[in-house]
């Protein structure tokens, strides 16, 4: 009730400011001095592998789905959505490389969580509805701050002032009762010299998984003050997200017993048709499936606890200063703080009560030491620092001079609840245990791009990064050889150089020709220590990268090719497993690479008609690689080594095809987009039944924009997602392990796979003023 009286209140404000502005113009943007650290940015003349979006773009496609999900057809793109409708808990992998591998930027300031190095774009919802552009870079891309890019880059620039006060409502409604309420005010330039905008968004779905229920709110808000030759900008935004887990996925078996819609998430126990409970220590749902399927066909039910949920709240600050010099220099700085703080609370059966620091009980005359129970595992951290450009753009020369100091600070705890008949004092304040990790990241960079003769031009970044990370505390992880929780004691300290350079050369108004070498080394994530084998430490990596590139453009017609080899050194490949709130786990590999062809065409027809097309073809490899595989998942049993000598490399599709049709008339637009994703191995060793099929899918949006009396424009449509049905998966998990029968090893594999909905349909409808 609270979120939609803010809504309605803020709704008020946007009718108010629009019975003022209701001039053609009124949404004028004009080019203020704006606050923007785009020297990260590359250009025309940088030879690396980029796509830019524009605002235009992002709105045609803004209608509820992350982020993610609006730029998934760009190349070598693909998305994953948990809940199976692309909201909620969301990633992008490009190049075969996950999200701990895209640095992602906004207004130059590092998005990427210091640990995790991930982006939750969960906590982020509708942050496209303040974006005013957006570049990817493909490969190493150009020197920022923040995780370094061993796939790709997105940076992100934050909406413009307008000239003239304007108001916006947009609202979507659809299947799963998805929907989303956006409203946006600003008041123009006032004064001459300022303004403010501000956005609040709600999105909320049921999910295509079975309870996968996402809430999010969010906020945007931006001041500036504009001088002839100085500009100030503060930005805030944040999100408040509660979404039911959907991280489990499903087995092949598990689908076809209960659907696809299968959520095993909160699983307490299952009762028979007379009311009798059969607990998860007699019935697992994750071995005796079959018995609980007959127990439900007849007549029994299935019991899920109702607080299996993940809950977070992120705010962001930034603080934007621009200062221009002479019409060749300027200087950026930016001052950002980012505060986090959540939990998410399961429920979890057959557990062992020593590993939660409780101890066994005596119940009925028997002793007890295992035991269902809820537990919360928490979060508290901030993250704050500052970045800066000094930038010359000369006749000939461009240079930037940047760097950026940033500190992370963060508490990792968990307490129990409850616990199923427990005898004895249960403390729900206590930590059952708690870590403290802090990260401090400095980098120095000078790139520069100089005009040789002609058409041609050079392009050298240098950057050295240092980085100081360190872990203390218990972790949530039972060490069965000390016979206690495992003592974190990480100190790393990192030292990087990662140099840059290459060719550009604009061969005429429409041909150009460019190619580029570049060094890049990232340091390991915290899962990689505290999620993997307790006797490995993982390594950095180093990447070498080359690109080499072609592109043609013309009035109607644009075409383009991109070559690349990326060679890596102890990269971190995904094994295929998960930790137990879904995320990946890896290995250092110690020689692996990605090589690819990235094709891209575009035509103007006549008469109205786009059409627009991309793909990637590529090799992902692991060299020489030797599986391990322990007796039923245990480490430190006798091991089991496999050399399955070159294998693909997993979560790493062969070919990639992105296809877009389009036309426009006066104010209708219909669209036909297409992916096409070939299989890819979930693990690295080649498993032809640890696979997610390829899948082909379609979405056809339809919008008509029109005027209205003292309205601007408005615009009504609608998206068919999956237009035709296809059942596919776009993520999973796989493992193997192996027993011992006959005195022979014998090995077994399992899967589980994020399933997808079929045809569903959101309506959408927005007002500008």
């Amino acid at each position: 009730m609270k979120k939609h009286a803010t809504t309605a209140c803020l709704l008020m404000a946007a009718l108010s400011v629009c019975a003022q502005t209701h001039e053609k113009d009124s949404l004028q943007i004009v080019n203020l001095q704006e606050v923007q650290i785009i020297s990260t940015r590359a250009t025309t003349n940088t030879p690396v592998a980029f796509t830019n979006l524009n605002k235009k773009q992002l709105q045609k496609q803004n209608f509820g789905q992350d982020l993610p999900y609006l730029i998934s057809m760009t190349p070598s793109a693909v998305t994953t959505s948990d809940a199976g409708a692309g909201i909620g808990y969301t990633s992008i992998r490009i190049r075969g490389t996950d999200g701990t591998r895209i640095n992602v930027t906004t207004n130059g300031i590092p998005l990427n969580d210091a640990e995790s190095h991930n982006v939750y774009w969960v906590n982020m919802p509708d942050f496209a509805s303040s974006v005013k552009d957006m570049q990817i870079q493909r490969g190493v891309g150009t020197s920022a701050s923040g995780a370094g890019a061993f796939g790709a880059s997105i940076n992100m620039q934050t909406s413009d002032f307008s000239l003239k006060p304007y108001a916006e409502v947009d609202g979507s409604y659809g299947s799963f009762n998805t929907h989303k309420e956006t409203v946006k005010v600003g008041t123009g330039l006032m004064n001459k010299h300022w303004a403010f905008d501000a956005r609040l968004s709600n999105i909320g779905t049921e999910g295509y998984i079975d309870r996968a229920k996402v809430d999010l709110n969010s906020y945007y808000v931006q001041a500036g003050y504009y001088a002839d030759n100085t500009s100030i900008k503060l930005i805030t935004f944040g999100g408040k997200e509660r979404t039911y887990h959907a991280w489990n996925y499903a087995s092949k078996d598990q689908m076809k017993l209960f659907g696809r819609r299968f959520n095993s998430c909160g699983y307490m126990y299952v009762t028979d048709k007379n009311g009798v409970v059969h607990p998860q220590s007699e019935y697992s749902i994750d071995y005796d499936f079959q018995n609980i399927s007959d127990l439900v066909k007849a007549g029994g039910n299935i019991h899920y606890y109702k607080d299996q949920t993940d809950n977070y709240i992120q705010n962001h600050y930034q603080l934007l200063f621009n200062h221009s010099f002479t019409p060749a220099w300027n200087l950026n700085i930016g001052i950002h703080y980012t505060k986090g703080d959540g939990y998410y609370q399961e429920y979890k059966g057959k557990r062992d009560l020593v590993e939660y620091g409780l101890v066994p009980y005596e119940l009925n005359g028997n002793t007890v030491a295992k035991s269902d129970l809820v537990r919360k595992k928490m979060m508290d951290n901030w993250f704050g620092g500052g970045i800066f450009s000094i930038n010359y753009n000369g006749e000939r020369l461009a240079a930037s001079l940047g760097g950026g100091l940033n500190r992370y600070d963060g508490d990792h705890f968990g307490k129990i609840l409850w616990i199923k008949n427990y005898i004895g004092e249960l403390d729900p304040d206590n930590d059952y245990y708690r870590n403290t990790g802090t990260k401090n990241d400095g980098n120095i960079y000078l790139k520069a791009n100089y005009k040789l003769v002609g058409g041609l031009s050079a392009y050298a970044d240098l950057q050295y990064r240092h980085i100081v990370y360190k872990i203390n505390g218990l972790n949530d992880k039972w060490n069965a050889a000390t016979g206690t929780l495992q003592q974190l004691n990480i100190d790393e300290h990192f030292s990087f150089f990662n140099p840059k350079a290459g060719l550009s050369w604009q061969i005429n108004r429409n041909h150009r020709l460019y190619g580029s070498f570049g060094v890049a080394h990232k340091e390991p994530t915290r899962n990689n220590y505290t999620d993997g084998k307790l006797n490995i430490h993982p390594k950095a990596e180093r990447l070498l990268d080359y690109e080499l590139g072609y592109t043609f453009a013309n009035q109607w017609f644009n075409a383009g090719v991109n070559l690349y080899y990326m060679d890596y050194k102890d990269q971190l490949v995904p094994t295929g497993e998960l930790n137990e709130i879904g995320e990946p786990m890896a290995d250092n590999i110690p020689d692996s690479y990605r090589m690819g062809a990235e094709l891209m065409a575009g035509v103007k027809l006549p008469h109205g008609f786009q059409w627009d097309v991309n793909a990637t073809l590529s090799r992902n490899r692991i060299k020489d690689f030797t599986e391990t595989l322990y007796k039923n998942e245990e480490a430190g049993t006798e091991a089991l080594k496999i050399t399955h000598g070159d294998t693909p490399i997993a979560f790493s599709p062969d070919f990639i095809f992105n296809n877009r049709f389009a036309y426009t008339y006066k104010g209708f637009e219909a669209a036909l987009q297409s992916q096409y994703v070939s299989k890819q191995y979930l693990t690295n060793a080649k498993q032809e039944d640890q696979t997610l099929d390829a899948y082909f899918v379609s979405n056809l949006n339809v919008a008509y924009t029109f005027e209205l009396p003292r309205i601007k424009s408005a615009t009504v449509g609608f998206t068919i997602y999956n237009l035709f049905n296809e059942k596919y998966e776009n993520n999973g998990f796989a493992g193997s392990g192996y027993y011992i029968d006959g005195g022979k090893k014998i090995r077994y594999n399992y899967a589980g796979y994020a399933a997808q909905a079929g045809t569903n349909v959101l309506g959408h409808i927005s007002f500008n003023f």
